[in-house]
C-alpha cells in the first residue's frame, strides 16, 4: 500500500512539474523584424561580409486570458505593435535595406510571431474546454 501512494505521488509530482514548464512556455511569444542591407554593415573576424540585420521583441502574455476573445485580440495587437516598433527602429538604422518600408517588414514579421500566437490560442482553448 505505501509502494502504491508513493507511486502516485511521483506521478502527481511529474504531471504537475510538465504542467508548470507548458505554463512558463507560455509567457512570451518572441517578434523577430529581418531586413536585408543593400550595403555591407560589416564583416566577421573570418572576414564574411555581414548584410543581414534583425530585432527581436519578446511579447508578454503572462497577464492575458488567451482563452477569451479579447485576450487573443490583445495578444494580437502586441504583435502587431512589436513587429511595427522593430522594423521602424531597423529601417531608423538601415534606410537602405530591403523590404524598403516598414509595412512589408511589419506583415513579414507578424506573419513569423502569428504561428507561435496561434499555438498559444490553440492549447488555451484546448485547456479551457471550448
Amino acid at each position: 500500500m505505501t509502494r502504491t501512494m508513493i507511486r502516485v505521488a511521483i506521478g502527481l509530482l511529474a504531471v504537475t512539474s510538465s504542467a508548470i514548464v507548458v505554463a512558463q512556455d507560455m509567457g512570451e511569444v518572441t517578434v523577430q523584424a529581418t531586413r536585408v542591407s543593400k550595403q555591407r554593415v560589416g564583416t566577421t573576424a573570418s572576414g564574411i561580409p555581414i548584410v543581414d540585420s534583425s530585432l527581436s521583441y519578446g511579447v508578454s502574455v503572462k497577464d492575458l486570458d488567451l482563452s477569451s476573445n479579447a485576450g487573443a485580440m490583445a495578444l494580437q495587437k502586441r504583435v502587431t505593435d512589436a513587429a511595427r516598433a522593430a522594423c521602424k527602429e531597423l529601417g531608423r538604422q538601415f534606410p537602405d535595406s530591403t523590404p524598403g518600408d516598414d509595412a512589408d517588414c511589419e506583415k513579414a514579421a507578424t506573419a513569423k510571431a502569428m504561428v507561435k500566437v496561434n499555438e498559444l490560442l490553440a492549447a488555451a482553448a484546448k485547456n479551457s474546454g471550448k
